[in-house]
């Protein structure tokens, strides 16, 4: 093996330091902030996440991003219904507390939810609220790639998203 280099388990070597990099290099990637919903055994489950973003339009479809050790996870199978919220800049405490500033259960009394279509909490007030369902998923290093078919779309008014970058909202 190369000097210099690491081996992890079924992944290409990787340069020494070059995570830690990578790292410092992502938190420069500003993004917008989503709220994403699932149905768990006892209810609604939900995370923020900035790793969505639109994969086609034909089929309309998004690209989801999870780390498989996230509560919201387990929820994730095909023909699963989501729901995902486009954050809007007062949108910062709901953002915090579906981060991990609070627990599951008490997520959803952050910010107004109703249900939508197919059952799941859509957030009011958001830049949007998207209704999907879950067409395939592949799961790769850390996380699962989810692709999720849009069947509904809602736009709210004015543009005035949550972005977040290098550790703090924008």
């Amino acid at each position: 093996m190369p000097s210099g280099f690491l081996m992890a388990e079924g992944y290409p070597i990787v340069a020494d330091g070059l995570p830690a990099v990578f790292k410092a290099a992502m938190r420069r990637l500003a993004a917008s902030v989503s709220i994403v919903v699932a149905q768990g055994n006892d209810g609604p489950v939900g995370i923020a996440a900035t790793s969505v973003t639109s994969l086609t339009m034909d089929p309309p479809a998004l690209l989801v991003c999870v780390n498989r050790s996230a509560s919201l996870h387990a929820t994730l199978v095909p023909t699963a219904p989501l729901s995902i919220n486009l954050l809007s800049r007062d949108q910062a405490d709901v953002a915090g507390a579906f981060g991990g500033g609070v627990a599951q259960s008490e997520r959803f009394g952050m910010g107004q939810w109703q249900s939508n279509e197919t059952g799941l909490p859509e957030l009011a007030g958001a830049q949007a609220n998207l209704h999907c369902v879950i067409d395939a998923m592949l799961a790769y290093g850390t996380h699962s790639i989810v692709i999720a078919r849009v069947l509904q779309a809602r736009v709210g008014e004015g543009i005035a998203p949550l972005i977040y970058q290098d550790g703090g909202f924008l």
